[in-house]
């Protein structure tokens, strides 16, 4: 990358782990995002705190290829960087009143709000899923989810009609609810308690790491100050927004007077003129971008300049999001297993994917374990596809601490198996009979071979020993 694009690179790829690579400046950096996001919870410095905590995960994702490419990822950086434009300035600024939000900046926190649910729904519609149009979405999306939970289980067995009235619902929502932003304060208002109440049981239902929790935390804009401060006990009140500040406004928005020492004649400086200046570039870029690429779901030929998209592209702080728009239709498991004969195989026990038949599921989010969610993905495809499998088989054969830190043990302690191979499953959900009776969770069946049989050799070169055949399809 270096060769191809030169200065570049660091645009392209912008991380820096272009300074070094190694796992002691990675962790460094994980410690350094942690430490500034306790900071930033704690009130202190929270622009400072928001821009380390936005490089150091732009870092991550800018590096980590395969294992950052999700849309919660996008999610995360887009708010994270908006965020900086939101947050109070200083070094301890209270609750901000000497440095309230921008408005552009809470409306662009409020649209990725939007944009989530909205383009959402439009890629259901879109993507022609039959699952969406026949109302059956919702009948097997508990099972078949990346990490299922026990909340999932339990619902997934309840009639038909209660799926479809979901999957019903879920289009509304995304398609029409969310159109409530833009309408007068109470409907605003509504509208968060419909979608807060919407994603309490998406939360339990099913571990889609903090993307929900993102969103539904970015659902609670919809809410202003003057409705916040109904709920306040009195003596809050008084601390945190002092009655004088507060105007009761005739229109049908609040308004909070700005206290004199917010209302500076500094913008007129040189200075605070070019922030201001540069803040507004910023900020318009990101809704030019983000508009676009909706408009594009919709008018895939719509005539706008493409380069202001592409070139924030690396930044992923305009993204443009669709989830769920064709649903998986079935639920496989990769499953690692090693031998040093070729005869008698032992399992890699997953530390969070489903392989015990009577383990039960368990809720994880917002963690996200993504070696356990890129495998999900890669069963779904071909190895070819997903080199993270035979990568991983190999690394296996090497006996590597790294790799095997992602299982739930090593059952080679001794030495490394002589061959490495992963196999496909197909699970169901067992029936309420089958749990009462069995006390499983889970029935399965192998499907066959998913990538190549390794083996390490005397000289140390690995060598194929079995190639797969072509699985059924499964997709």
């Amino acid at each position: 990358m270096t060769r191809q694009f030169g200065q570049a690179r660091f645009w392209f790829a912008p991380t820096v782990l272009w300074l070094s690579s190694g796992g002691h400046v990675l962790m460094a950096m994980c410690w350094v995002g942690m430490l500034a996001s306790l900071l930033l919870i704690l009130n202190v410095w929270p622009r400072a705190m928001l821009l380390i905590c936005f490089v150091c995960y732009l870092s991550f994702v800018a590096a980590a290829q395969d294992f950052s490419g999700y849309q919660s990822d996008g999610m995360l950086l887009e708010a994270g960087f908006i965020s900086l434009f939101f947050a109070p300035a200083g070094l301890w600024p209270g609750v901000g009143r000497s440095s309230p939000p921008s408005r552009a900046s809470l409306f662009l926190l409020q649209w990725e709000w939007f944009r989530i649910y909205f383009e959402s729904g439009v890629v259901k519609l879109a993507s022609g899923d039959i699952e969406w149009r026949n109302f059956t979405a919702m009948d097997e999306y508990y099972q078949n989810g990346p990490l299922p939970t026990w909340v999932g289980w339990y619902v997934q067995h309840l009639p038909h009609g209660i799926h479809a009235f979901a999957t019903g619902a879920t289009l509304v929502l995304e398609l029409g609810l969310v159109f409530m932003l833009f309408l007068p304060r109470r409907w605003r208002i509504a509208c968060f308690f419909i979608v807060t109440l919407w994603q309490i049981p998406v939360i339990l239902t099913a571990n889609y790491t903090f993307l929900n929790y993102l969103v539904l935390i970015l659902g609670f804009l919809l809410l202003d100050d003057r409705f916040v401060l109904r709920f306040m006990p009195e003596r809050w009140k008084e601390r945190l927004v002092p009655q004088e500040t507060i105007v009761q406004s005739t229109d049908s928005e609040p308004d909070v007077e700005r206290p004199e020492s917010s209302l500076p004649d500094k913008r007129t400086k040189p200075v605070a003129a070019f922030r201001l200046a540069l803040a507004s570039v910023i900020l318009i870029w990101i809704f030019y971008a983000t508009t676009v690429q909706m408009v594009w779901m919709l008018w895939p030929h719509a005539p706008f300049p493409v380069s202001p998209v592409g070139a924030l592209e690396p930044f992923r702080i305009a993204n443009r999001y669709g989830l769920f728009a064709v649903m998986t239709r079935g639920r496989y498991e990769i499953e690692f297993q090693g031998s040093d004969d070729g005869e008698n195989w032992k399992t890699y026990s997953f530390l969070y994917k489903p392989q015990d038949l009577v383990e039960k599921p368990r809720i994880y989010a917002p963690y996200q374990p993504r070696f356990d969610w890129n495998l999900w993905f890669a069963s779904l495809g071909g190895w070819r596809e997903n080199i993270i499998v035979p990568s991983t088989e190999e690394r296996l054969l090497d006996g590597a601490p790294d790799v095997l830190a992602l299982f739930a043990g090593n059952p080679f302690p001794q030495a490394p198996p002589k061959q490495v191979r992963a196999v496909l499953w197909q699970y169901w959900f067992t029936t309420m009979e089958e749990q009462r009776g069995t006390g499983m969770w889970w029935r399965r069946k192998l499907l066959g071979l998913y990538a190549p049989v390794l083996e390490r050799e005397a000289d140390g070169k690995v060598v194929v020993v079995e190639w797969p055949e072509p699985l059924p399809p499964h997709l």
